[in-house]
């Protein structure tokens, strides 16, 4: 049988979703978990793998248990006991069973990302904001944003030497939202993303806001391919996975 869980956590402390050899990852901890409640060993397939210090408010991943030799009788009393066990920046929300060809990565459709940005200091979100001191147009960095859209092959933000078949996105949208006087947030959405590829692709448009890049150079860097051309990456922690859609 083959179980989804919907989950959500903080990655302060962690090194990335996926299990690293020398760091504690959510998808280790999500592991040990299930197999110390399900008495036998347990491997969990995540939708993505985000990096060190990114959040997200919604993961799915799915695991596989074989009926003769653990059977799970109420989804909803595992989730609670997941939760009883599972340290407090990890919750999940909800375990479903799933037909067998349900995959927590490539039946995926759509995943959403947020980045988030204060324009004044704020000690209550700044382990989740990227406090910005420059005066940013952020017009001007949506006008570049709707650039997206219309490309395909996102090479330029793609972190280097990194093994992938394809750098080719269909990016469905993206813009920036302003939710207070001093916050606002990138909202992208996207069939699939490059490892790195929002923060590259924030740290390009603040470029763009910063007046130091013109949308005609900006298009110029997504045409290059080049992650040379692009702007820097920006820091993990204000970065979360808003939404994954099947």
């Amino acid at each position: 049988m083959r179980y989804f869980i919907h989950l959500s956590y903080d990655g302060t402390r962690y090194h990335g979703w996926q299990i690293q050899p020398n760091g504690i990852s959510v998808e280790g901890e999500l592991e040990r978990c299930l197999s110390t409640i399900l008495r036998t060993t347990i491997d969990v397939v995540g939708a993505g793998r985000t990096d060190a210090g990114v959040h997200a408010r919604h993961m799915v991943a799915h695991f596989d248990v074989d009926d003769t030799q653990c059977v799970i009788k109420d989804c909803k009393d595992l989730a609670y006991k997941l939760n009883r066990i599972l340290p407090p920046d990890i919750a999940v929300y909800n375990i479903e069973s799933v037909s067998d060809d349900m995959h927590a990565r490539f039946s995926a459709t759509a995943r959403t990302y947020h980045y988030y940005v204060s324009t004044r200091r704020d000690p209550f979100s700044r382990h989740y904001t990227w406090l910005t001191h420059f005066n940013l147009d952020f017009a001007l960095m949506n006008k570049a944003a709707s650039m997206l859209l219309t490309h395909k092959d996102f090479a330029c933000f793609c972190k280097s030497h990194t093994d992938v078949k394809t750098t080719l996105c269909d990016v469905t949208e993206a813009k920036w939202i302003q939710t207070s006087e001093t916050e606002w947030f990138f909202r992208i959405r996207a069939n699939r993303f490059l490892r790195n590829m929002v923060r590259a692709v924030v740290g390009t448009l603040v470029e763009v806001g910063r007046h130091r890049m013109t949308l005609d150079e900006f298009q110029q860097v997504l045409e290059s391919g080049k992650r040379t051309r692009a702007g820097e990456s920006m820091p993990a922690n204000a970065l979360f996975l808003e939404r994954i859609e099947y």
